[in-house]
Order: structure tokens, then sequence, then C-alpha cells
């Protein structure tokens, strides 16, 4: 389909213009304000990081495409070089490839390269419509069918609504037959406002993105723990606040991932090496046990304190092991 482009008389286009800055200024600090408030200060620059690769961003046509970028430059440029190693190997076996959660970090690497092509495109088609430049607001979500094919793959990102509403807009009537005067002016208006709603709704999802890639590690480290754990256990408390009084039970630590057979009240497992956290809540009471393995992860000893002022040491032995 061909695309016309909209033609505005100067006077009329500069009333339009000073509309659509309102409401550019109104919503560019609310964006500033909603970043601020979500986003921790070591965060990567990222407008940066989209301007130095806009070209690249802009031809991104496939999930090959936009895996060799991240890999190639925007990991690196956004404190993920770890990450982009990893996708950058020799493919791993398929056993180990699923531990190290290689498939889920590839399609959150595929996420967050079309959140930042989105975020790129929006903030493109704002500047193309304060700088005058209309043709370019039809090129850039119209221009490349590849490339807007593989944005509209992200069917389920948070943005893609956004982006669809920006794209009915452009592809109007009204904006094919270039009308003039206060009904162009609000058009205008109208494209601006759907802009920075996606490029505002991009900006989250790709910082939202990057900080779950950044914790790829510690997912995977909290699963081998969790892997670790898993299994029958006796478990013998001793607690001295209650006169040296010891309790005997059986505690089932259930395979890795699955959540729905957690042990009632274990609030946050956390395994690291040898060493052994968790937190236990149950009715307002709160228990903290700091454990370590030993006789090659067939016993558990520590201690633990709870807020009712209890305190003494727990041993643990493997009974049985982990039932998937």
């Amino acid at each position: 389909m061909r695309h016309h482009i909209l033609f505005i008389r100067p006077v009329q286009f500069r009333i339009g213009l000073a509309l659509a800055m309102v409401v550019v200024s109104v919503f560019g600090a609310w964006l500033n304000a909603k970043a601020d408030e979500s986003l921790p200060s070591s965060t990567p620059d990222f407008p940066s990081v989209i301007r130095a690769h806009s070209d690249q961003l802009a031809k991104v046509e496939s999930d090959k495409d936009a895996s060799n970028l991240f890999v190639s430059a925007i990991g690196p440029a956004l404190q993920m070089g770890d990450v982009a190693k990893a996708l950058g190997a020799n493919p791993l076996p398929a056993k180990l490839a699923n531990e190290l959660l290689v498939p889920d970090l590839t399609a959150a690497v595929h996420r967050l390269m079309g959140s930042l092509a989105a975020w790129h495109l929006a903030s493109t088609v704002r500047q193309a419509v304060r700088d005058q430049q209309l043709a370019t607001v039809t090129e850039r979500l119209f221009g490349s069918p590849q490339a807007r094919a593989w944005v509209d793959q992200q069917g389920k990102a948070p943005w893609h609504d956004s982006l669809n509403q920006l794209s009915d807009v452009v592809a109007s009537p009204e904006w094919a037959k270039g009308n003039q005067g206060e009904s162009a002016s609000t058009l205008l208006v109208t494209v601006l406002e759907r802009a920075t709603r996606l490029e505002l709704d991009a900006m989250q999802a790709s910082y939202q993105e990057w900080d779950r890639i950044r914790n790829w590690k510690d997912r995977v480290r909290g699963l081998r723990g969790q892997a670790r754990l898993c299994g029958t256990w006796q478990w013998i408390i001793h607690n001295h606040q209650q006169h040296h009084q010891e309790q005997k039970l059986s505690l089932l630590f259930p395979p890795a991932g699955n959540t729905q057979a957690t042990l009632p009240g274990l609030a946050e497992t956390i395994v690291l090496g040898e060493n052994v956290y968790l937190r236990w809540e149950i009715d307002g009471r709160v228990q903290e046990d700091s454990l370590q393995f030993s006789k090659e992860g067939q016993r558990l000893e520590g201690t633990f304190v709870n807020s009712q002022g209890g305190w003494g040491s727990i041993s643990g032995k493997r009974t049985a092991g982990c039932t998937p």
C-alpha cells in the first residue's frame, strides 16, 4: 500500500507543533519521573546505547539478528558481558544448556532487543514530528516489512498495544489525505501522544527485562542449590531457650522449580556453595537457619534463631533422595 505524506501550511504547522510540544513536555516529565521512581542508580545509560546502535536496531529482522547484535554490542554495553559470552559460545549439550537456563535466557534477550527496537522506533517518530520530517514517520513504521514483522512477533510485550495504536493513526485515511488546519494539528498531537506512550512502555519493559537477565547467574545458582537440597531429611532441632529441648521432624524438600510442593512456612531458601540459609514464617513467627553441607551433601549442620528468642543447633540427615 502506498503511503502519502501529510503536508501542512507553515503557520498551521507551527500551531499544531506548539500544541504537540506541550504534550511532549508533559509526557517527557512523566517518563523521567517514572524512571526515577522505579530504577536503581546502577543501571546503564540506555538512551546512549540506543543512539550508538540505532542503525543496527532499525535493521533487526529476526531472532538471529537480535542475538547477534546483543552478543556483539548491546550486551557488553548494558553491563551484561557474561551473558553475551554465554550466548556467543559454541552450542552446549542440551542437558547442560537447560541446567544453565540458556533457552530462557535466549528468549529474554529477544524480548529485551524487541523492547529496545520499539523504544528506538518511538523516539525516532517523536523526533521526526518535532523536526517536521513527517515522511520519516511513515518510513519508520512501515518502511521495512521484515523489521516490522519481527517486532510484531513480540505480541505479548507490554508495549505492543501502544505500537498498534500509533500505527493505526499513521495508517489512517486522515493521515494519508494530508488534511490541513486544526484537524491536522490534532492529528499530530495524537501521533506524539501515542509515540510517547510507546516510548514509555518500551522503556519500562527494557529495564525490567535487563534486570531479569542480569540476575541470570543467581537464578542458576538458586536452582542448583535447590536441586542439591532436594530430598527427605531427618531434622533435629536443639533449642537452648527451652531447657535444651529437642524436636525431631521429617522435611521433604521438593525438586527445583516445583513451587507447588514448597514446604509450609518456608519463605526463602538460599544455597551458595556449601552454605544454606532458610527463612521460615509461620503465624507471625520468624525463624532463620544457617547451615552447612557435610559428608558429601548427606548431612546439614548449623544453628537457628527465631523471633521468640529461641536459639540453638540444627542437624539434618538425608534419609531419601530427590523425587521428581
